[in-house]
C-alpha cells in the first residue's frame, strides 16, 4: 500500500512540473511572438469606422515593415505622440508575458494607449484637402474604403517630412490624427492591421 502511494505521489509531482513547464513555454513563446511577429489590440474609439467598430479586437503584424516599406492605404497601429500621453510605467517581462497571454485569450482587453488610423501621406509628400477630398500633390486621392458621400474638412498643404508618415482616421468626423497632431515617426509604427479577429462573425483580412 506504502509503494502505491508513494506511486501516485511521484506521478503527481511529475503531472504538476510538466504542467508548469507547459505554462511557463506558453508564457515565453507568446511573450517572443508579441514582441516581434504579432499582437492583439482593441479598438476604443470610432475613429475608423466603418470598417472597425469599437470593442473590435484586431492583429498587428510586426513583420510586415520589415519585409517592405510602409505604403499609403494601409492601416497602421502606433504609439501614442509624445506630446499627447505621457509613456507608461515598464513592467517586468513575467507580467507584460502573463498579460499578453490573457490578452490573447480575450480575458483581458489589449493596450489601447497607441492609435489606429490609416497611412495617406508619405515622406516628402504633400497632403492637402480641397472641397472635401484630399489631395496628394496635385493627385486626387481616391479612397474606395470611405462611405460613399463622405467629406474630408478641408486643410492646407502638409508636407510630410523625412522619417515621417501623415496618418488619418476614416471616419473623418470624428478622428484625432495628423491634421491635429502632425506627421507621426515612422520609428512609433508598431505594426500593419492584417486582421480583424473579433467579433468572430465580423472577422476579416484587412
Amino acid at each position: 500500500m506504502a509503494n502505491r502511494t508513494e506511486g501516485g505521489r511521484r506521478r503527481a509531482t511529475r503531472i504538476a512540473l510538466d504542467l508548469a513547464v507547459l505554462l511557463v513555454a506558453i508564457v515565453v513563446i507568446t511573450a517572443v511572438l508579441r514582441t516581434f511577429v504579432a499582437q492583439a489590440f482593441y479598438i476604443p474609439s470610432l475613429s475608423m469606422a466603418p470598417q472597425l467598430q469599437v470593442q473590435d479586437r484586431i492583429v498587428v503584424s510586426k513583420l510586415s515593415y520589415r519585409l517592405h516599406e510602409a505604403r499609403r492605404g494601409d492601416i497602421v497601429v502606433f504609439d501614442s505622440p509624445p506630446s499627447l500621453e505621457a509613456p507608461p510605467k515598464p513592467r517586468p517581462l513575467a507580467s507584460r508575458a502573463t498579460r499578453a497571454v490573457l490578452e490573447g485569450v480575450n480575458v483581458v482587453k489589449p493596450a489601447t494607449t497607441e492609435y489606429v488610423k490609416r497611412i495617406i501621406g508619405l515622406p516628402g509628400e504633400q497632403v492637402a484637402a480641397r472641397g472635401g477630398s484630399l489631395y496628394v500633390g496635385d493627385r486626387l486621392l481616391v479612397e474606395p474604403y470611405l462611405p460613399t458621400g463622405l467629406r474630408t474638412e478641408d486643410f492646407d498643404p502638409v508636407t510630410v517630412p523625412e522619417g515621417k508618415l501623415f496618418v488619418l482616421g476614416d471616419n473623418r468626423g470624428s478622428s484625432f490624427d495628423s491634421r491635429r497632431f502632425g506627421p507621426i515617426e515612422r520609428s512609433s509604427v508598431v505594426g500593419r492591421v492584417v486582421v480583424k479577429v473579433w467579433p468572430l462573425g465580423d472577422a476579416s483580412w484587412l
